[in-house]
């Protein structure tokens, strides 16, 4: 109210101005706290007498040792003189000299923007060493530099040498952009952002600057620095050489000694044999996969459109006869005022928008469609009509008209990212567009599918897991019950359902067969005989007799649930069979609510 936003100008203080300023304090306590916090904008605004101080020459060596930077001022972080800048032949072959001596590659690139498929190089940065790196620029629009021909040829036993393992921040683009530029890439290729995922799947710092300022204690230029932002924003081609120089040598030079300092950090948590194993071989895999892309019939989608379109003209003139009148059935406000003002719809139990109005929501309507003895024949057509409409105007707008705009002009392909550190589950997900959620359980959405067609004389092949999470259950559980069935290929559910009806398989109903598999489903996810009952017909009561005949068949699994739980208690986190960790740091929280902790409990089960 207007109470609280009225500033007061005549309170009387009494306090002596001069005290208010910034005396002695532990500086690097305060740069650590404020780094951990993320305050960029406070560690701007410290002092500058926190600044690395060169020699007593006034100079920092070309390649002298990386300081523990102090500061939150870029500039004064990495001075251009500490890098080398490679502007002709004789700088580049110094570099070269020093590659031939290098133990691991350090490398980044400057690029014209964020779409890896798109985007051209500008510069390449190279470290070889903490605090010894080089910026190579090929395709800046003014200053000297070298062609990117002479450049890619003097790199290419470097990068092409499988034996010299190289190590980039979020590799997969900068290893896509050399590879588009026919810069080949080899040997392992270490990635210190999957390397910090791995030790904090939960952070949401797995960016280069915020691992940095986390690790390093460095505060780094941030790229809008240098190429601005909103209207006035440049490409990175556009700006001096300089400038880009120091800044691609600093993110070289701080993903070489993030890499010195998480390695060893992940091999004490045991979880380096899962990241040699999985994790870093995946890497180039996504690779190739993003510059495949896949193709599209942009013909059959554009037919589906009309399809649909037509389709929604039916339901819209439908409703509007049934209702009496046109309106804008995308507007949550008219939708709500005839539904309940006109029609009359019940509202009870059914939530409000902040506005007041009645919500016309997902969650809404579903609780409505489920009122069937409070609506008339009419309302419940109504009811139906909406849900339909909504679930075409999305697959619409989210499928079959968007992806033919994310067709690559030059490929003539979709090419989505998948993403490594997506989770903290460790599963990938994929985005711009998300390719892993097109929807199946529909017709429509099977037709949507379709449209993601192979080149002539080409397949495309799915494939999937036979019962995975099962398998894994039984295997983690040591269940030999479980175990021996699968071996010998037995319906698994089949094979629950006669533990719990206590028959022979071959007598098991269909019926009894969907109840085993949803308890055995169940199971995994660390389901109650309340969450049993809520997806079947059973009360709670028969839910819980079900559950306890399950155990009681395979008390295996009732001894790992029971252990993962204490595991989790003990040491809050739960690890699967590579080794990977999931951290669950709520657990802390003395006063975590208990449907909040019982959900953690769950999900550490299905965590393995």
């Amino acid at each position: 109210n207007k109470k609280l936003v009225t500033i007061v100008r005549d309170l009387d203080l009494t306090y002596e101005p001069q005290k208010c300023r910034l005396q002695d304090y532990d500086q690097d306590a305060v740069i650590h706290l404020f780094n951990e916090l993320e305050f960029r904008s406070l560690l701007k605004e410290l002092p500058q007498s926190a600044l690395p101080t060169a020699d007593e020459n006034g100079q920092m060596g070309l390649f002298a040792a990386p300081v523990e930077v102090t500061t939150p001022t870029a500039d004064e972080v990495v001075s251009e003189s500490i890098y080398l800048c490679v502007q002709d032949q004789a700088a580049l072959d110094k570099v070269v000299t020093h590659l031939q001596q290098a133990k691991i590659l350090s490398f980044d690139v400057e690029t014209t923007g964020t779409d890896a498929i798109q985007a051209d190089l500008v510069g390449l940065g190279v470290a070889w060493a903490p605090g010894e790196a080089a910026y190579i620029p090929v395709a800046h629009r003014e200053g000297a530099q070298l062609p990117w021909k002479t450049v890619s040829a003097a790199m290419a036993p470097f990068f092409g040498d499988p034996q010299l393992p190289k190590v980039a921040h979020n590799g997969k683009y900068d290893l896509t952009i050399c590879l588009r530029h026919g810069l080949d890439v080899q040997g392992p290729i270490h990635d210190t952002m999957t390397i910090a995922w791995l030790l904090d799947p939960a952070s949401r710092a797995l960016g280069l600057k915020d691992q940095a300022a986390l690790e390093l204690n460095w505060q780094m230029t941030d790229i809008t620095e240098l190429i601005g932002k909103g209207r006035k924003q440049v490409t990175i081609d556009e700006i001096e050489i300089a400038p880009v120089g120091a800044y691609c040598g600093a993110d070289v030079d701080a993903t070489i000694q993030l890499y010195n300092i998480l390695a060893p950090r992940l091999r004490e948590a045991g979880m380096w044999d899962l990241y040699e194993a999985i994790e870093l071989p995946l890497l180039p895999v996504l690779t190739d996969m993003e510059l495949a892309g896949v193709k599209l019939d942009l013909d059959y989608l554009a037919e589906m459109s009309t399809r649909l379109t037509e389709r929604l003209q039916e339901l819209e003139s439908e409703l509007f006869t049934i209702v009496g009148h046109e309106f804008n059935l995308r507007s949550t406000q008219q939708l709500s005022q005839v539904l309940f003002d006109e029609m009359n719809f019940p509202t009870k139990g059914l939530s409000k928008t902040k506005g007041g109005q009645i919500s016309t929501a997902v969650s809404e309507l579903e609780k409505l469609a489920n009122m069937t003895s409070h609506l008339s024949t009419e309302q419940q057509h109504v009811i139906t009509i909406i849900f339909e409409q909504r679930q075409l105007e999305k697959l619409r707008g989210t499928y079959v008209d968007a992806l033919p705009t994310l067709v690559n002009p030059e490929t003539s392909r979709v090419h989505t990212s998948f993403n490594q550190t997506g989770a903290v589950t460790g599963r990938m997900s994929s985005s711009n567009p998300n390719l892993q959620n097109i929807p199946i359980r529909t017709e429509l959405g099977r037709e949507i599918r379709r449209a993601f067609v192979a080149p002539e004389g080409w397949s495309l092949v799915a494939a999937d897991y036979s019962q995975v999470e099962l398998r894994i259950l039984a295997h983690v559980a040591k269940e030999e019950i479980l175990i021996d069935a699968f071996r010998h290929d037995q319906d698994i559910h089949a094979t629950t359902a006669s533990k719990l009806f206590h028959i022979a398989i071959d007598e098991v109903t269909r019926e009894q067969r969907g109840l085993a598999k949803t308890i055995n489903f169940a199971t995994i996810y660390g389901s109650s005989a309340f969450g049993i009952s809520s997806r079947t017909d059973m009360d709670p009561k028969e839910a819980q007799h079900f559950l306890d005949q399950y155990f009681i068949s395979y008390p295996r699994i009732k001894e790992y649930i029971d252990q993962t739980t204490q595991k989790l208690l003990a040491e809050g986190y739960v690890e699967t069979l590579l080794g990977r960790k999931r951290f669950f740091p709520e657990l802390q929280n003395s006063r975590l609510p208990y449907n909040q902790r019982m959900a953690i409990e769950r999900a550490a089960i299905n965590a393995p």
